[in-house]
């Protein structure tokens, strides 16, 4: 079911600090910033060629990574994202094994169906699944 890892994401609580750091220490080629209300998030990807790093800020103070902030100020690792042929169909398959989800499909940064997979159900790890087309 599951394929290759797009990204790993990492709350951060000064985006531009993040990105200066992923490309002018760590030389990283760094996407323009783009908001994602639906998402409450401002993101921003380093691409590394063979995956990604997703930076996440938080849009509001309802956003689910304000929340995490307020735990973790120095930010940290979010999630880890995983493709799959097919959201929707993964997601059915999951539930059949007793794998919570964390609302409905919604389309998430690169304009493909994502959902996110409860922690408690994935070994303590926040899982988002990504559709590859």
């Amino acid at each position: 079911m599951i394929g290759r890892l797009n990204h790993i994401a990492i709350a951060v609580p000064d985006l531009d600090q993040a990105v200066r750091f992923y490309r002018d220490v760590m030389g990283g080629h760094v996407l323009e910033a783009e908001d994602l209300p639906e998402h409450g998030v401002t993101t921003a990807f380093v691409d590394l060629g063979n995956t990604k790093l997703e930076l996440l800020y938080p849009l509001g103070e309802a956003s689910p990574i304000a929340k995490f902030l307020e735990k973790n100020p120095s930010g940290g690792i979010h999630h880890f994202c995983l493709e799959v042929d097919d959201v929707t169909a993964a997601s059915h398959v999951l539930q059949e094994k007793g794998i919570r989800l964390l609302g409905e499909p919604k389309i998430g940064a690169h304009g493909k169906p994502v959902i996110f997979l409860h922690p408690k159900d994935c070994l303590g790890c926040l899982v988002e699944l990504e559709a590859l087309n």
